[in-house]
């Protein structure tokens, strides 16, 4: 697909992380996990492409300062450029940097196939400190791509400059702003891995504020708690490719993140608090991914409260997959999905 070259690279950051080699001596050794045969030959190809994880250099490859910490993040955003106008052409979209209530956006509108009312707000990926400017809009520009709904994407704040709560600051400021002209009803809100969970977050925070709740939520394997509670934190080590381990970069950027805060409250990890009167949910995730268990979690605790929740779990995917494979029919299933359960609810 023509797409491929530009959203792979920065959908990359939705974990912050790349992939390695599993050394001997982990739960699994690579000879016991062959590429699952039930996945997609793309699926399959993409796995034995990568190799194996390496857990243990994952650990120990960990900013320790600020300054080391602002330099992997230039460092990042430098190897991920994209350039919006290339993007904007393979997807018949129209992306149009922006700033509202003080805070940079891209407005994205489809080309033709508008769902005139509706509006999708999109919260990228990047453990919460990887993954801003242009690049950030890759993921959003596609769901809008396929569903024919405009979306504002936010360039929120991020650490380490800017730590909690300054991205769900973020986030309500832009909907406040949007409220003054859509309908929530015909709103939706979401993203993958840390941007499913800022979203998730916001939701909890519209609620406390008594802001009307949009009418539908993406949650693409939302890192929903920054503690290492879930099961498939542990079972998954060294077998999801993309995060490979928790006692990391993703734990460093959970602390970074908080910056002192609870990581038990609702508002970082939005699992703990309370559900009832969440929107209709679209979950996504996969077997070897480490966030299956964040999914799953918020998936039974959204029906536990009554709420409408959709999840889609595909085998042999590690986190986020479905988005940086392309070519494979669990990306091509998973976004034809997501459209229709969007046009459904915002319409």
């Amino acid at each position: 697909m023509r797409i491929r070259t530009f959203v792979i690279g920065t959908l990359l950051l939705l974990a912050g992380v790349g992939v390695g080699v599993l050394l001997a001596g982990q739960l699994y050794k690579s000879e016991d996990l062959p590429a699952p045969a039930a996945a997609s030959s793309a699926l399959q190809s993409a796995i034995v492409d990568a190799g194996k994880p390496d857990v243990a250099t994952r650990k120990l490859l960990v900013p320790q300062s600020l300054d080391q910490w602002r330099g992997a993040v230039a460092q990042r955003a430098e190897s991920q450029e994209i350039v919006l106008d290339d993007l904007a052409a393979n997807l018949n979209v129209s992306i149009t940097p922006d700033v509202i209530a003080g805070v940079p956006v891209h407005r994205v509108v489809p080309n033709d196939q508008i769902l005139s009312e509706g509006l999708f707000i999109y919260a990228h990926g990047g453990a919460y400190v990887f993954g801003g400017g242009d690049a950030g809009v890759s993921e959003g520009a596609l769901i809008s791509a396929r569903s024919g709904i405009p979306t504002i994407s936010i360039d929120y704040r991020m650490p380490p400059d800017f730590p909690h709560p300054a991205a769900i600051t973020d986030v309500e400021m832009v909907y406040r702003e949007l409220l003054k002209t859509h309908d929530p009803k015909n709103m939706g809100i979401g993203g993958t891995s840390a941007g499913g969970g800022l979203s998730m977050g916001a939701v909890h925070h519209f609620k406390a504020l008594g802001l009307p709740i949009p009418a539908a939520l993406y949650l693409g394997t939302p890192w929903a708690d920054l503690t290492k509670t879930g099961d498939t934190l542990y079972t998954m080590e060294g077998i999801d490719r993309v995060l490979v381990t928790y006692n990391g970069i993703l734990e460093a950027a959970a602390l970074l993140y908080a910056d002192g805060a609870n990581l038990l409250d609702p508002l970082l990890s939005p699992v703990y608090g309370d559900l009832s009167g969440f929107p209709a949910t679209y979950l996504v995730t996969g077997t070897r991914d480490m966030f299956l268990s964040d999914a799953a979690r918020v998936h039974r605790k959204l029906r536990d409260a009554g709420v409408e929740a959709d999840l889609n779990v595909y085998e042999g995917l590690s986190h986020a997959e479905y988005a940086f494979v392309a070519d494979s029919p669990e990306h091509e299933s998973t976004y034809k999905e997501l459209a229709e359960f969007l046009r459904r609810h915002l319409n």
